[in-house]
């Protein structure tokens, strides 16, 4: 069976840049970003589009079915972001960039002392 001319699939609502990349279609957000709210912060869809302005109501509930279609995969996907994510982040946090550790001490200095 054909689809009808305009009918839109599922996988239209993405570009597939790489494994690791898949974002929704139009925007620079990461189907990791949506889902990340949705699955391990429990907001609603409503909630995610006050959130991200650039992607509509329709492509979160599309992203949404996208998970529920494909809960192995795509959430193997978001685990394998989150997990990066936050090495990442230690590993920063163990050797930040020279900008960022100058920020801190500067900071650090502007803030009295507890006596």
């Amino acid at each position: 069976m054909e689809a009808k001319a305009g009918t839109m699939q599922l996988e239209d609502y993405f570009e597939f840049l790489s494994p690791e990349d898949i974002r929704v279609k139009g925007t620079r957000i990461g189907i990791e970003h949506i889902l990340y709210e949705y699955i391990h912060v429990a907001k609603t869809p409503e909630q995610i589009a006050q959130q991200f302005h650039t992607v509509t109501l329709e492509q979160i509930y599309a992203t949404i079915l996208f998970y529920l279609h494909n809960q192995e995969t795509i959430g193997k996907y978001v685990e394998d972001w989150l997990e990066y994510s936050l090495k990442a982040q230690a590993e920063q946090d163990q050797n930040p960039p020279p900008f960022i550790a100058k920020l801190c001490q500067l900071k650090g200095q502007k803030q009295p002392s507890a006596s």
